[in-house]
């Protein structure tokens, strides 16, 4: 038989970080040997989980985890800290999957570049659901054979990071196909060029916050009286993404330096 997968869960006690937690919690390859919860710390693992058989209490940062022996940590915390999170996760010897958005192509390099000299590997993944892997397959399909498309982020109203992760993913990923040209160049236009949205990888990205929304993305391209849209949109749970979180924890292993996006691991695709 082999060992269990011990798991580090960054953002413990969070919307998508607790139900991940409890995935690993019951799975059979794995093990929850850790977690990062700043409201939590000092309460046990199996407490937060509802799984008797979780070891361990949850702790206040990254760095108390360094007497504790883990496999691969999942970043899902905050923006602010995620970066730090996971170079200190690297530096401890783990391998590391990223959930958290907010992170920078910039941000990246630096992290591609510890993980190589740590012979680790780091699977980032704007989206863990397998609809939002499906329409980042299908939209690169379609960049190399259009020229001009948009992308648009949704989110709930308090959501501060822009945009999310699923679009700086999918924004990045077009641009390994190529940059979106513009009938009109931006320094063209007439009016307030903020309107046009942000430049990201090549391609105009347009962040939306507001009530109603949970977490949403979609790519329109357009040409000579036609256009394709291709959308994904979340609903207010975070089971969706559970089991593509697990499928990332078990595949990290395989892989050396930063690799975005889940489909990377995924057989088939």
């Amino acid at each position: 038989m082999n060992t269990p997968i011990r798991v580090a869960v960054g953002g413990v006690t969070g919307w998508a970080g607790g139900e991940l937690a409890r995935g690993v919690a019951h799975a059979q390859d794995m093990t929850l040997v850790a977690g990062l919860s700043r409201g939590a710390a000092g309460q046990t693992l199996a407490q937060l989980t509802g799984h008797a058989g979780t070891p361990g209490k949850a702790v206040a940062s990254i760095a108390e985890l360094a007497g504790t022996p883990y496999d691969v940590y999942v970043e899902y915390t905050k923006p602010d800290i995620a970066k730090h999170n996971i170079l200190q996760a690297l530096a401890q010897g783990a391998h590391v999957v990223v959930g958290t958005s907010g992170l920078s192509d910039e941000d990246y390099a630096e992290i591609d570049a510890a993980a190589r000299a740590a012979d680790r590997g780091v699977l980032a993944c704007g989206n863990f659901a397998i609809t939002v892997v499906l329409l980042q397959k299908f939209a690169e399909m379609a960049a190399r054979h259009l020229d001009q498309w948009e992308i648009i982020d949704y989110a709930k109203a308090g959501k501060v990071d822009v945009p999310s992760g699923t679009v700086r993913e999918l924004a990045y990923r077009l641009g390994q196909v190529k940059a979106a040209t513009q009938t009109v160049p931006l320094d063209q236009v007439k009016g307030p060029v903020e309107t046009r949205g942000a430049t990201m990888s090549g391609t105009q990205v347009h962040a939306v916050r507001l009530p109603g929304y949970q977490l949403g993305v979609e790519v329109i391209f357009g040409a000579d009286g036609q256009r394709l849209h291709l959308k994904h949109e979340a609903g207010d749970g975070s089971k969706p993404y559970v089991s593509g979180a697990l499928l990332a924890i078990r595949k990290v292993h395989t892989l050396r330096g930063v690799v975005r996006g889940l489909d990377k691991v995924m057989e088939g695709l």
